[in-house]
């Protein structure tokens, strides 16, 4: 039988094994630019890749919750209206964790199986499974924002230029001076498209 050093070794030989799986796992950092009326994610194949994620359902998700229409061109992604780095990034950060990352071990060895007609997350790697929440629906039955009307909203990130950016129904609102997380009151100074322009009212 072998003695405790040895058996203690052969544990502390494997730790870096499983360190080095773990750290394999870099969601790329999306690569977005705006062509015309636009938005282009030049690497969107690449990261569904690295998602091990089918792209027509990675992008049906990224259409809902940008509120746009929206295709697949070779390997990149074409969104209708003009989003931010920073917005896209946070979407994708979202379906990371609801749809890749495994709650129990926090590894992306995962899969997405139905159940009946529940979908469901199951890990390959310590055999977690559960249900995948449901979006919010976006086809709400709240009016349109209005220019020169204030609304509440929360602070959901801060945007490469210093802007707060908020959602709200299907419109990116864009305000500066505000923090991270916070729930302010602004007003709408310009709307285009699906992009608000607004200013800070009061912040909590």
């Amino acid at each position: 039988m072998e003695n405790y050093e040895a058996l203690l070794d052969r544990a502390l030989n494997k730790i870096p094994d499983i360190v080095t799986e773990k750290s394999r796992f870099v969601v790329p950092i999306p690569k977005v630019f705006s062509e015309g009326r636009t938005t282009i994610l030049d690497n969107f194949g690449d990261i569904a890749d690295v998602l091990n994620r089918d792209t027509d359902t990675f992008l049906k998700f990224l259409l809902q919750e940008l509120g746009t229409a929206g295709k697949i061109d070779g390997g990149r992604a074409v969104f209708q209206g003009n989003f931010s780095s920073d917005v896209i990034k946070s979407q994708i950060e979202d379906y990371v964790e609801e749809y890749v990352i495994c709650s129990e071990c926090r590894r992306p060895d995962t899969h997405l199986i139905k159940s009946e007609r529940i979908l469901m997350l199951r890990c390959d790697a310590c055999g977690g499974h559960r249900p995948v929440k449901k979006r919010r629906i976006r086809t709400e039955t709240k009016k349109e924002l209005q220019e020169g009307e204030t609304y509440e909203v929360r602070i959901d990130a801060i945007g490469s230029k210093g802007d707060g950016i908020a959602k709200m129904n299907k419109y990116t609102i864009f305000i500066p001076n505000v923090s991270k997380g916070s729930i302010v009151k602004a007003k709408i100074k310009k709307i285009s498209g699906t992009l608000a322009f607004a200013e800070l009212v009061e912040q909590s």
